[in-house]
């Protein structure tokens, strides 16, 4: 089973940016997709960005649509989430997570990243 870990997160002010990285131990293009996922104390953990290696796509929830963005890095088994414009509402616990072949499960999830965002 793939494991992922997370790292990145931190403590910004409202319309700061951080960048999350996920990485992989093994090559993300045998993965079929990864995904970044968060979860807010009190409430249920929701899909933010994901990544398909073949064919190349990408998708976002509806609340981060230009202001995150998910990327590969494949010479290091890295996926990154760069996230701009951040509001209080983003804060959470960012996991990643991957499907290994198309059609299966979330899997591999991480220990998560904190990312705060205050005034």
């Amino acid at each position: 089973q793939v494991q992922l870990v997370e790292s990145g997160g931190g403590s910004v002010q409202p319309g700061g940016s951080l960048r999350l990285s996920c990485a992989a131990s093994e090559h993300t293009f045998s993965i079929y997709a990864m995904g970044w996922f968060r979860q807010a104390p009190g409430k249920e953990r929701e899909f933010v960005a994901g990544i398909v290696s073949h064919p190349s796509s990408r998708s976002y929830a509806d609340f981060v649509k230009g202001r995150f963005t998910i990327s590969r890095e494949i010479a290091r088994n890295t996926v990154h989430l760069q996230m701009k414009s951040l509001e209080p509402e983003d804060a959470a616990e960012y996991y990643c997570a991957a499907k290994i072949v198309k059609g299966s499960e979330w899997s591999g999830w991480g220990q998560g990243t904190q990312v705060t965002v205050s005034s």
